[in-house]
């Protein structure tokens, strides 16, 4: 494990495999390099390119600086794409996509971007979330109710009562909980974009940055509408589904798409 020290001071910890081109790999909420997809998806991705994967702070093995900002959390990408020279291209995944593309905004070396299903919500086509949303989930972490706060969450995705239930009783459900205080970060990220209508006019006009925007294609229809807007209100996108995908995104679909897309 290495560390990397982002503006405001705070360790991220990163592990760097392969060799070639710099590739970070931005996790979605409650997961880190300890639990996720993003270590398999790096062991694929290494045979072809340098691939960074980190903890987002407040998980795993990174710091937790005091207040949370987005800000901070894009700060935390800078300063691995310094570390790896410069120049990256960036991979994200659900609210880790929406982090990536915030990032994207910013001057600091993203050579390509991929985004796969940042769950915005630009229709009804799924129940509309609360509008105190992130309150309601900050109050949970504050009042240390973390498993409430999982459960809170998976509601909001929409897995199903049961599951949740039985989640309880795996081993990842420990996991889960360790880095439940970090999903306020994950819906702040998400404020203003889940609120039932069209993205925003002209918010990612300065993301010139080539972009790979995906889906599944047996994901929910709201997710869909979501990244087809998403591809279509970014100057330079490409859309494309992955035939037999849905939100829990298999790195053996992936690894090919990223590594067609990258080295073009």
């Amino acid at each position: 494990m290495n560390t990397v020290t982002s503006r405001d001071g705070t360790a991220i910890a990163f592990e760097k495999t392969g060799q070639g081109s710099a590739v970070i790999v931005v996790d979605g909420a409650l997961c880190y390099r300890a639990s996720g997809p993003s270590r398999p998806l790096a062991r694929l991705l290494a045979r072809h390119f340098t691939v960074y994967t980190y903890d987002r702070r407040g998980r795993g093995d990174s710091g937790d600086t005091a207040p949370y900002a987005v800000e901070r959390e894009v700060e935390d990408i800078e300063a691995l794409i310094a570390e790896a020279g410069g120049a990256a291209f960036v991979y994200g995944i659900s609210s880790g996509a929406a982090l990536a593309l915030e990032a994207a905004t910013r001057p600091m070396g993203i050579t390509k971007l991929a985004l796969y299903e940042a769950p915005f919500i630009v229709d009804d086509g799924r129940p509309r979330v609360p509008e105190d949303n992130l309150a309601r989930i900050g109050a949970l972490v504050a009042a240390e109710r973390r498993a409430d706060a999982v459960k809170y969450f998976m509601r909001q995705v929409g897995v199903p009562a049961p599951f949740i239930a039985l989640m309880r009783f795996m081993p990842v459900w420990s996991k889960l909980k360790a880095v439940a205080h970090t999903l306020p970060y994950d819906f702040a990220i998400l404020d203003g974009n889940q609120a039932s209508k069209p993205l925003p006019t002209g918010r990612w006009s300065a993301v010139t940055t080539p972009a790979l925007v995906m889906d599944g294609g047996k994901s929910e229809p709201w997710m869909r509408h979501a990244t087809r807007a998403l591809a279509d209100a970014l100057p330079d996108a490409q859309y494309r589904t992955l035939p037999g995908q849905t939100h829990m995104l298999k790195p053996e679909a992936l690894a090919p798409i990223l590594v067609e897309f990258f080295a073009d």
